[in-house]
């Protein structure tokens, strides 16, 4: 199982990740990030909970964020690709405009808006976890999980 996970925004206020987000991330064999850490200590905090962490900037994240983090990243799960950005633009056109942008992906995670989405088309997938921290117009704070093998990958929302 992997955690998915975007626009933390952390340290903010009074802002944290949610318990059952930590204890998600805690049990995960390893963390995507569509960024918007904001800072550091907010990697490092995921870092101290799963130690395997796909990250990509995002951006709000402060320099030092993105002179260690890549603006795009692919990682292969269970012999699949995983393409990882930040913003992936406006909604019209999204799948079809990143199948293009990524055409060895067999998925696409990304932030930005803070919307949960998942969108399926002919075995492509885009998806977006949406925040644990910041809902804005979603209906309530989220993360996704991941359950990968090697015939499909599985997202899925998880509200917190």
């Amino acid at each position: 199982m992997i955690a998915v996970l975007a626009d933390t925004h952390m340290p903010r206020g009074a802002r944290r990740l949610p318990e059952r987000c930590v204890e998600l991330i805690g049990g995960a064999e390893a963390v995507i990030h569509a960024g918007d850490f904001f800072a550091a200590s907010a990697l490092e905090e995921v870092e101290a909970l799963c130690p395997v962490v796909h990250a990509v900037h995002g951006n709000v994240d402060e320099e030092a964020l993105r002179r260690r983090l890549p603006a795009e990243l692919e990682v292969e799960i269970e012999s699949r690709t995983i393409a990882i950005t930040h913003d992936a633009g406006p909604a019209k056109g999204r799948l079809a405009r990143l199948r293009r942008r990524y055409p060895s992906a067999d998925a696409v995670v990304f932030g930005h808006s803070h919307l949960p989405l998942h969108e399926t088309e002919d075995g492509f997938q885009i998806f977006n976890p949406g925040s644990p921290t910041e809902r804005r117009r979603a209906p309530q704070p989220s993360m996704g999980l991941l359950h990968g093998s090697k015939t499909r990958l599985a997202f899925e929302h998880v509200w917190l």
